[in-house]
């Protein structure tokens, strides 16, 4: 029996199943995308999809909807994404689902916390550094002391274990950050189980946010810039 939908893809029958099925559906070219019918060259780009029905909690347990070659499509890593409303694809708001776990991340001041706190619902929880900080320090929002960066990883790193554990009691999860490269955040998607949900803004909005935010951030304008431009060189999609 499994749990979580982390140790379903973890698992041998999952692994053994997706290599058999990608064996089956490759043509003599290669494996194509059965959403936009391009060749998928990389094979981490290869996702095996359930559809029509999405695989779930509720249904992990029954081999008819996670087992089921017919219960699978076949999509490049960009369909996928698409198909989910990830990475910009989709409409600023989710459509709403409960007990979740999602890692909202972009630039500084692109506007991930308004993005949550819009599809978030009363017991879910929140991991935020800024919030963090704040929690622990009494600051201004966004006043973060650098000596205080180790406690305050090591309670971040106690929240996102509670989140992969599933532990407690809450309904969906949302983690907050910035995570520009694709590796960072594939890495602590596949170790917590999330979604990611992209919050896309231009260098330049982002600039002009930093100008009208009237906050900590705008008394300290040079650190912040740093901050965006660190961003934006540092980004993979």
């Amino acid at each position: 029996m499994w749990t979580t939908l982390k140790e379903f893809y973890d698992s041998n029958a999952w692994e053994n199943f997706r290599k058999v099925l990608i064996l089956e559906r490759a043509e003599e070219s290669g494996v194509i995308c059965e959403e936009c019918g391009k060749h998928i060259t990389e094979s981490k780009d290869i996702i095996l999809h359930h559809s029509p029905v999405e695989l779930t909690l509720a249904n992990v347990n029954d081999y008819i909807v996670s087992l089921n070659p017919e219960n699978i499509k076949i999509v490049c890593f960009d369909c996928h994404n698409k198909v989910h409303g990830r990475f910009g694809h989709g409409n600023k708001h989710l459509t709403k689902r409960h007990n979740g776990v999602y890692i909202v991340y972009g630039p500084p001041l692109s506007g991930k916390k308004t993005f949550v706190k819009e599809n978030m619902r009363r017991g879910d929880m929140v991991v935020d550094m800024d919030t963090l900080y704040q929690a622990v320090t009494l600051l201004s929002l966004y006043d973060k002391p650098d000596n205080l960066k180790l406690n305050l990883f090591a309670l971040k790193n106690c929240l996102l274990d509670n989140i992969k554990t599933r532990y407690g009691m809450f309904n969906s999860a949302w983690v907050i950050g910035g995570y520009p490269k694709r590796f960072d955040r594939d890495k602590l998607t596949k170790d917590i189980g999330a979604e990611l949900e992209f919050v896309d803004c231009a260098k330049e909005e982002c600039y002009r946010r930093l100008d009208m935010c009237g906050d900590y951030r705008q008394s300290n304008k040079a650190e912040w810039k740093r901050y965006i431009d660190k961003w934006f060189d540092e980004y993979s999609a």
